[in-house]
């Protein structure tokens, strides 16, 4: 169904108004929210929402509102750039054009793989970024090499679901029916409203995550959910009226999940007909949950059992959805975590049903592409990907090398040595991506030649980079928005180019630019990238995004910039049709054709076939002799409203929701520490400190502090050794390295024991440029319409 208005108009001012889907850069989800891009004489002059657009409908959070700040911010590199090696860690860039770029890379690129092999190149992708769909393909077909990586410990973000999803479900990533792939949205005949939602580990509505507009569950809220939180925090969404709160001891899901179980199978509130169709190895997963009554997952996880007993049984009701967030990854527990998530919904009956959870494909369209452009690679190639042998459940899924293997690699060079390296939207040193950064720092350094593809200078790529080149914001280039990368399309956006500033070009670009100059054949003799038409970004980049669409779709890029959004429609009860199978049976796509609570393929790898439950490694219980010196629990990778992970902290409209990190302490736990509001904190445990500014909530347990991620000072000094600040409030500092799953999955980032104490040597960390100048009368000014109240909130939310 095409919207209204044209994608682009001329106003009577000589303004032009440009219809967009947002994603980024700067860093975003897969969100799609819409938009209008005013530019005039140039300049981006205003952003509105796009009312017309159904899942969004003119909502708009303060990262996209902010962006005509970012998109002509100073901080911006708007031109391709390079240093001499020996000067990394110096601001002494210099201006190239872009093909000296081309001629520098492409030079270096050959030369390595000749000499060295193309496994001797490593490309690093982020998280969540637009640049998700891009760095695969960079790797395998642009550069050829097998070495592609997310380089976070265990690759717990998002990647240990999807992965789970694929063994026990055989299908894509399972998300909460929101009606969005619906034009009527909740008016479509064949939605039914969820009962609950429960949002496990997940707080929605600042991380909208991976396509998800979160404020999708405010909607259905008004219309009747109800929502059940299980999480070691309070939020604002668990603590509205008639929501539930199931507070938990921070790593122990595993156990929560085998206790809601026991519940529902002891209590015959099971769909027995889901069941015995449709489940694998009920009887050995019935037997496992035995071992996890309600009383004995009080002791180990801190939720009490008669509320543990309250929310099994709303969890068995129809239509109920589940939310699983970051905490099913962020532990090394976390593949029975979400293998027991996986089990609640199925023998409950609510999967592929109406108000339930939505299954797509393990991969479709931009995200079946990513992983098909590995045919640009020889096999013998193709099986040298680092850590690939040694953990097959992650290499097989993920498509990418372990990233603790990874870094054993790059400091040892063993297997192999690997030479060059590519940053493709990866600030991995303030990190979200990774654990013991000043490891990945020194490792980093040992290369030849290291590339670095941003939209501002980061720690990372002042640290180690060689050549700089610059990316456009999602407001200065044409894309397509996916949700879930193509593992559950809700719907597809068109995002189109409305200005570019400088001399910036596109993930997309880069890899088409780069390829064809490259040329590489695949084994079969072509090249991937020389069947885009064109030889300008304004031909080429319309045809590739036209080639993705017409074979499944039936229409081109510029038919999805005319109806601006495309929503599919779903079928429910695939299972019963025959749609899920590659065969076209009935069932599931796993090696039973059932959801298998009893996993065949974890057996074959030597991990346990049923969900068990394991102690967070590194807590008070754990390690009795360090309790006393390592007391508390610290959680941490909590989303905000106005930064995506490490971006956004040099735009002042945007820092000024948070100017310093904070670490949240409960006020009788601050109190036994001497620790006020404000102060500065040090938390330390046996691999690293941070130190951040204490916040005090009774949002949160006693025994826990939660601390943010992500953190850097883009107005300090960039230079070696300060880097921007980056290791002064590094939580990452804290995580280990290579403590994860025996599938090699998952980190103790949000369950790892810690001791806090004031401190007042503040190293540096009082900011002589002061971002907090921006009052909220100023926002207001800015961001016409927004309530006052609204901003006070997100700065707010949470304190005492």
């Amino acid at each position: 169904m095409a919207m209204n208005r044209d994608w682009k108009v001329e106003n009577p001012d000589g303004s032009v108004s440009v219809r967009s889907c947002c994603w980024s850069p700067p860093g975003d989800h897969p969100v799609g929210c819409g938009m209008w891009l005013t530019v005039k004489d140039g300049k981006l002059i205003d952003v509105e929402g796009d009312e017309e657009h159904t899942i969004t409908q003119g909502r708009l959070c303060i990262r996209a509102l902010d962006l005509p700040e970012i998109v002509h911010s100073p901080s911006r590199v708007l031109y391709p750039m390079k240093r001499a090696k020996e000067d990394r860690g110096k601001d002494k860039w210099e201006r190239i054009t872009w093909d000296e770029a081309f001629d520098l890379v492409c030079g270096k690129v050959n030369y390595f793989k000749e000499t060295y092999g193309a496994q001797s190149i490593m490309v690093f992708g982020g998280t969540g970024r637009e640049a998700c769909i891009y760095y695969y393909p960079l790797g395998f077909s642009t550069l050829q090499t097998p070495n592609v990586c997310y380089a976070q410990s265990g690759w717990s973000c998002y990647g240990p679901r999807c992965s789970i999803t694929d063994y026990i479900l055989g299908a894509g990533y399972p998300e909460i029916d929101y009606a969005g792939y619906f034009a009527e949205r909740y008016d479509h005949p064949d939605f039914e409203l969820p009962k609950y939602v429960v949002c496990w580990g997940k707080m929605p509505l600042a991380s909208n995550p991976d396509g998800l507009f979160g404020h999708a569950i405010i909607d259905m809220m008004k219309l009747g959910t109800k929502v059940i939180m299980i999480d070691p925090r309070i939020t604002w969404l668990g603590a509205r009226e008639g929501n539930i709160n199931l507070q938990i001891k921070p790593g122990t899901d595993a156990a929560v999940g085998l206790g809601l179980a026991n519940v529902i199978i002891e209590e015959g509130l099971y769909d027995k007909d889901f069941v015995e169709n449709w489940c694998f190895g009920f009887d050995e997963f019935a037997e496992r949950c035995r071992e996890y009554p309600p009383e004995k997952v009080e002791e180990l996880t801190w939720a009490p059992a008669e509320q543990l007993r309250k929310v099994a049984r709303l969890m068995a009701e129809k239509p109920v959805s589940i939310a699983w967030g970051l905490a099913v990854d962020q532990s090394p527990n976390g593949t029975q975590v979400g293998h027991v998530t996986i089990a609640l919904a199925a023998i409950t009956g609510n999967i592929d049903i109406p108000g339930g959870l939505t299954l797509g494909p393990p991969s479709s369209l931009l995200g079946k592409w990513r992983m098909e452009t590995r045919k640009d690679l020889a096999p013998e190639l193709w099986d040298m990907r680092l850590g690939a042998n040694e953990y097959p459940a992650l290499s097989n899924a993920m498509a990418t090398t372990h990233p603790d293997y990874t870094l054993d690699a790059l400091e040892t060079d063993k297997p192999y040595p690997i030479k060059m390296l590519w940053f493709n939207s990866s600030n991995l040193l303030a990190p979200t991506c990774s654990a013991a950064p000043i490891r990945w720092h020194d490792a980093f350094l040992k290369a030849e030649f290291v590339v670095v593809q941003d939209l501002c200078m980061t720690p990372t790529a002042m640290a180690c980079g060689d050549v700089f080149l610059p990316l456009p914001t999602t407001a200065e280039h044409d894309g397509i928005v996916i949700t879930h990368y193509g593992r559950n399309s809700v719907f597809l956006g068109a995002m189109n180019e409305a200005l570019r500033v400088g001399e910036t070009k596109s993930d997309v670009e880069i890899c088409i630019e780069f390829g064809k100059r490259l040329n590489n054949a695949g084994p079969d003799g072509t090249s991937t990238w020389n069947i885009f038409e064109g030889d300008t970004r304004d031909k080429f980049v319309p045809d590739f995004f036209s080639k993705q669409l017409q074979p499944e779709l039936g229409f081109d890029f510029d038919e999805l910039r005319r109806i601006g959004l495309y929503q599919p429609g779903y079928t429910y009860r695939k299972y019963e049709k025959g749609l899920l199978r590659f065969d076209g049976e009935p069932g599931f796509n796993t090696v039973t054709g059932q959801v298998e609570l009893y996993s065949t393929l974890f057996e074959a790898w030597g991990e346990d076939p049923l969900p068990y439950f394991e102690e967070p490694r590194w807590s008070p219980v754990s390690h009795p002799e360090l309790a006393e010196k390592y007391p508390l629990m610290m959680t941490t990778g909590a989303r905000e409203y106005a930064s995506f992970h490490s971006e956004h902290r040099q735009f002042p409209t945007l820092r000024h929701f948070r100017v310093y990190p904070d670490i949240e302490i409960h006020p009788d736990t601050a109190a036994k520490y001497g620790i006020a509001e404000g102060d500065w904190v040090e938390v330390e445990n046996p691999f690293g400190v941070a130190r951040q500014k204490a916040t005090l909530v009774i949002t949160i347990d006693p025994r826990v502090v939660h601390t943010r991620h992500g953190w850097w000072y883009p107005e300090q000094d960039g230079e070696e050794p300060n880097l921007f600040g980056v290791w002064k409030s590094n939580v990452n500092n804290l995580v280990p390295h290579f403590d994860i799953g025996r599938l090699g999955f998952g980190a103790p980032m949000k369950s790892i024991f810690c001791s806090i104490k004031k401190v007042e040597d503040l190293d540096g960390l009082v900011l002589k440029k002061s971002y907090d100048i921006v009052k909220e009368k100023d926002l207001l000014q800015k961001f016409e319409g927004v309530d006052p109240a609204n901003i006070v909130d997100i700065h707010s939310e949470h304190r005492v």
